[in-house]
């Protein structure tokens, strides 16, 4: 392959890693925690949502409300950076996608 076919192969996977991801952005990640918590966030890692039981809204399990939250947010940008992973491994072959 030529250093010109390479650059066009290049730049159509780069333009095609920027609609995945750009895709990737507007979906949503829903994880729910306890059955007390549930926290939704876009693929651009911004929280959309977090939803609290009535329940789960005792004084006393306060802590233990708090980090429902936060594991439940974690786990989402995980399903986020692994979704992400995916769209570069099918696109590209690696993980990091092209690096440029």
């Amino acid at each position: 392959m030529n250093m010109q076919a390479m650059l066009m192969q290049a730049q159509k996977i780069q333009r095609e890693l920027q609609k995945a991801h750009a895709a990737l952005a507007s979906q949503e990640f829903t994880v729910e925690k306890g059955g007390a918590v549930k926290v939704t966030v876009m693929g651009n890692k911004t929280v959309k949502e977090v939803k609290i039981d009535e329940n789960a809204l005792n004084k006393d399990d306060k802590d233990m409300l708090e980090e429902m939250i936060t594991m439940a947010i974690n786990e989402a940008f995980s399903k986020i950076d692994q979704a992400k992973e995916e769209i570069n491994l099918q696109l590209t072959g690696r993980k990091e996608g092209l690096g440029i």
